[in-house]
């Protein structure tokens, strides 16, 4: 009897759930070592890797990971870790990354780091004296290099050839070594064929062939072989770089993140050699914006168009979503399902669809909207190469794709208001007119005043508008980076980092980029700030 008592005790665990819990654990225990240990590796090689940034998120993304799910106290945690962790990868991590980016010169001519950048200018080499036609002869499995020896007497062929040798990567000579050449009048093997010599052009660039005087010889060409020296030689300071051509001393300016020549006196002359190296500059590239009067002036001038088209884009969706929410929401009108299905379909087409539809609708030249312009008016609006046309097409095209979202809001809002207040305006004697601008106009567009401010932050930072349709032109002329008439910032910004004619500037954009931070974000506090006294 005491056995069952034990047995039916609500703290008796039965053996084979103990077993089951002891097993699961286990299993949880295994993967999350395993997952550490592919982190581990992934880690460390980012890290030798020079890949600094990534190994940190990493590592951090890996810790947070196994410490929310091998704990019981953050297990219950788990379901929100993977928004957590996507937040941070795709939101927190660009961003740190982008203003990182804003104090350094990163460019196109400017990826490397310093010891990389000396590492590729050192491998640079030159031809220091005579060079020599080469032939590559194969004997079964191998091969030896053959180089023609000029003869003035025309007597014969001298050729200087190596011993039969391997190209397969695993058998190749150390690179203290060289293959020694002996001199022949005679050549033995089958001569390969250039298409082969191409194949090989890897592994025979690494061969240094000794002629019997003791030169050495590299292979500079598809045919030649030459007397080769590296065109640098690092300075016993161990920074500096010495010319072998031309005896000429180069020194690494922190400044810019380039190698260059120094006087005398130890100060900058020469252009500047690339590939250049990654330098922190501090607020260059912001003094930039405001100083240089190549970016100074397209920039000031799109953020004026950028800040204008957001706010008139919003003024104007707002205006025509609730004309059409109040036609439509007439009782007197018949039809009125189908008619708001017509007018909301701009909203159900892709947008990327329908501004390509634009782009040739308003074509100059075979456009619908210019031949019924000519027909009527004889008229051919140059939509794309006048400025103020182009914005009002950008205007005109971002309006119809924006107002069926306000007609939708105002539609609901509409119904939220009460009939009393109307009844109560007609006893007064008001008209529609009145009711609208007096009553319906106010009750609708405090509630929507959060909803105005993320749509003008939206239309801030609209690229696919302006990429598909006009690509920001037209292009303004004589600034220092691209920049176009239709450009908004976010475009402008994508322009100078992927698109300069002098080098990618991202060093620049993502200045740039930072600014557009601050202003959207400034957008996003002003709208909590309204969406907070809304519910108070």
């Amino acid at each position: 009897m005491s056995s069952n008592l034990v047995s039916s005790h609500p703290l008796h665990i039965p053996e084979s759930a103990s077993q089951s819990w002891l097993k699961s654990h286990w299993v949880k225990m295994a993967v999350l070592s395993a997952v550490t240990l592919l982190n581990g590796y992934a880690i460390v090689l980012m890290y030798s890797r020079g890949e600094f940034a990534f190994a940190l998120l990493t590592l951090i993304l890996a810790s947070m990971g196994v410490y929310v799910f091998a704990r019981k106290r953050t297990y219950a945690h788990r379901y929100i870790y993977p928004g957590v962790a996507g937040m941070i990868l795709f939101i927190i991590f660009p961003l740190i990354y982008t203003i990182g980016l804003a104090f350094t010169n990163y460019s196109g001519a400017n990826q490397l780091s310093f010891e990389r950048a000396q590492s590729v200018l050192m491998d640079q080499t030159f031809q220091s004296g005579d060079s020599y036609s080469f032939e590559l002869r194969q004997h079964d499995d191998l091969y030896s290099i053959a180089l023609k020896l000029r003869t003035p007497n025309k007597q014969g062929d001298t050729w200087l050839i190596s011993a039969p040798i391997s190209l397969n990567k695993g058998s190749l000579p150390q690179q203290s070594e060289s293959i020694k050449l002996q001199p022949s009048n005679t050549l033995s093997g089958n001569k390969v064929p250039l298409k082969s010599v191409i194949q090989n052009r890897n592994v025979l660039s690494e061969f240094v062939v000794e002629t019997p005087d003791g030169t050495d010889l590299k292979m500079s060409g598809l045919r030649k072989f030459a007397q080769v020296k590296s065109l640098y030689t690092l300075d016993a300071d161990g920074e500096s770089l010495v010319n072998n051509k031309t005896g000429e001393v180069l020194k690494p300016n922190y400044k810019i993140g380039y190698y260059q020549t120094v006087d005398t006196n130890g100060a900058f002359i020469g252009q500047p050699m690339t590939p250049g190296f990654i330098v922190n500059i501090g607020f260059d590239n912001f003094t930039r914006i405001f100083n240089d009067p190549g970016i100074q002036g397209p920039f000031f001038k799109i953020f004026v168009w950028t800040v204008l088209f957001s706010a008139i884009t919003v003024a104007l969706t707002l205006a025509f979503g609730v004309i059409l929410a109040q036609i439509v929401s007439w009782e007197a009108l018949k039809g009125r399902g189908l008619y708001r299905v017509l007018l909301i379909l701009p909203y159900a087409v892709p947008a990327f669809i329908s501004i390509l539809i634009f782009k040739g609708l308003f074509n100059q030249s075979f456009g619908e909207i210019n031949q019924l312009l000519q027909g009527l008016f004889g008229l051919s609006p140059a939509w794309f190469t006048d400025p103020t046309l182009a914005k009002t097409m950008i205007i005109i095209v971002n309006t119809w794709l924006g107002y069926p979202y306000m007609m939708i809001l105002a539609m609901g809002m509409l119904k939220a208001i009460p009939d009393d207040l109307y009844e109560a305006s007609a006893m007064d004697g008001a008209g529609p007119i009145d009711n609208f601008f007096k009553i319906t106009l106010p009750l609708l567009v405090k509630p929507m005043v959060p909803l105005l401010i993320a749509s003008f932050a939206f239309n801030f930072n609209n690229f696919v508008l302006i990429q598909l349709l006009t690509n920001g032109a037209p292009d303004m002329i004589g600034t220092t980076v691209p920049a176009g008439h239709t450009d908004l910032l976010v475009s402008y910004t994508y322009r100078i980092a992927f698109e300069g004619a002098g080098g990618q500037d991202f060093g620049l954009a993502g200045a740039i980029a930072t600014l557009i931070f601050l202003l959207v974000g400034g957008l996003s506090l002003l709208n909590m700030k309204f969406t907070k006294l809304e519910t108070e």
